[in-house]
């Protein structure tokens, strides 16, 4: 399990900001849309933390859930998810729903799992 944590800062501009901490050097990581990488992500180092920057590409942009998974790239865990919904109202679209819940998962075990380290529970 990564140490590093991963923090959502806004999307502007069709870019998704973020600062994560934890790891000393540049770190390894991918990002999925529909399981297939996204390109562009850049990682610099901004102070004690690192900006990473995914462009979201306009081909992603359509109907629906569209769900993003940002990873380390050596582990496959998840760090942080992000989902864009455009289109007709989404409450009867069951697959976005648990497309949702699957990345919001991933994050709450992650962060429950850092928690029990923490604690020693």
């Amino acid at each position: 399990m990564s140490t590093a944590v991963l923090t959502k800062i806004r999307i502007r501009e069709g870019v998704w900001e973020g600062m994560l901490s934890g790891p000393e050097t540049v770190p390894a990581l991918m990002v999925t849309h529909l399981e297939a990488p996204v390109e562009g992500m850049s990682v610099t180092k901004d102070g004690d933390a690192w900006r990473v920057s995914v462009p979201i590409p306009s081909h992603a942009i359509s109907d629906g859930v569209q769900t993003f998974l940002i990873k380390e790239a050596a582990s496959g865990e998840t760090l942080a998810s992000f989902a864009l919904a455009a289109g007709e109202p989404l409450s009867e679209d069951l697959r976005a729903e648990v497309d949702l819940l699957r990345a919001e998962l991933d994050l709450l075990k992650r962060a429950f799992r850092r928690h029990c380290v923490e604690t020693g529970a």
